[in-house]
This record gives structure tokens, sequence and C-alpha cells, in this order.
């Protein structure tokens, strides 16, 4: 079974978190970070990964350490949940339109963390949620999940739908990058021997 649990507490956050990769889109997200809820839900439905969080943070002095802590424990729970990476896709990409809003993703799970990430937003908040925790979350999804991680905005003028777009276009990349191939067997998605 394709499944992986973390636990993670530090001074600033207290996070349990689950991933199947084998689900069927089903969240349950509570980070205490409203608008951060519905992303990881988007994540979730579009990817076809099962993900179940509780978040407890800082809030009260902002939403950074959260946002950044569970990106750095869902990457965790991704790597851990795919394991050697045997008979996966390894790669995904995609372009997601949202109303005005288009975003290209493209990702390997390398194990060579790297992120690119070419996302800016017309405001700064979305409501009361920082823009800038967006290439937070990722940076830290992308590090700690051993991931390369491209995402790029093609057009856009609303920063909600920027930021869904871009969770949007990472779950569907995700989703192509860790189903089995049918035609590798158990064969490693590399010439390395190793990922």
């Amino acid at each position: 079974m394709r499944k992986a649990e973390i636990a993670r507490k530090t001074n600033e956050t207290d996070i349990t978190l689950s991933v199947n990769l084998d689900g069927t889109g089903r969240a349950d997200c509570k980070t205490g970070v409203g608008f951060f809820d519905h992303m990881l839900d988007q994540l979730a439905r579009h990817a076809l990964i099962d993900i179940t969080i509780s978040a407890r943070g800082d809030l009260h002095i902002d939403d950074h350490h959260t946002v950044e802590d569970v990106g750095i424990a869902l990457g965790q729970a991704l790597a851990k949940a795919v394991g050697d990476k045997r008979g996966i896709r390894r790669y995904g990409h995609f372009r997601l339109a949202m109303d005005d809003a288009q975003v290209a993703c493209a990702l390997d799970l390398s194990a060579r963390p790297f992120l690119i990430c070419n996302l800016p937003f017309p405001t700064a908040k979305i409501g009361a949620f920082d823009t800038e925790l967006v290439r937070e979350f990722f940076q830290a999804l992308s590090t700690h999940g051993g991931i390369t991680l491209h995402l790029d905005l093609i057009h856009g003028i609303n920063s909600h739908h920027i930021a869904e777009a871009a969770f949007k276009a990472v779950a569907k990349s995700l989703r192509m990058a860790v189903e089995p191939d049918p035609r590798a067997g158990d064969a490693l998605p590399s010439t390395k021997g190793m990922l």
C-alpha cells in the first residue's frame, strides 16, 4: 500500500498528516488557515491522493510557520509513500486554466529538489492569506519531497485564481507522476539504477 503518516512537532507547529497515493481525492485538512485548507482540498481532489492533516500552529504570530511546516510534512509523506519509485511514471506536467489564470507545472520525482516558481501575484493578500506563502509552501514541498518543481504563470489577473490554478496544476502533475506505468512493470524510471 502506498501510504504514509508523518508527525512533526516543533516549538511553532504540531502536525499529523497522512497520505494515500491510491486514494480517491478525499481531503480532511484542518490547519486553522482557511484559504490554505481550500488549496489543500484542491490538491487532494485533483491528484486523487487522500490527504488528512491536523495542524496546530502559532497563528497568533502569522500563518507562515503553519503553511511552511505543512509543506515539509506533506513532502516527507509523499516521498515515503512513493518509496523507491519502481514502476511509476516519475514525471508529470499540466497546464491548467481557471478563468483568467493559466498556470503551467512540470515536475520530476527525481530526489533532486529544485523549485522554479514564477507566480507573480497582483495582490499581497487573498483575504487574510499572504500570497507569498504560496511559494513558501511549494518550496517546502519540493525540498522535503525530493521534487524538481517548475511553476509558471502564463497569464492571470486574479490572485485567488492564480493560486488555485497553481495548486490544481501541481495536483494534476503529481497524479501523473505517481501513477504506475503499465508498461514499466517494477522497473526503476532511471538509467542510474537508483533515484
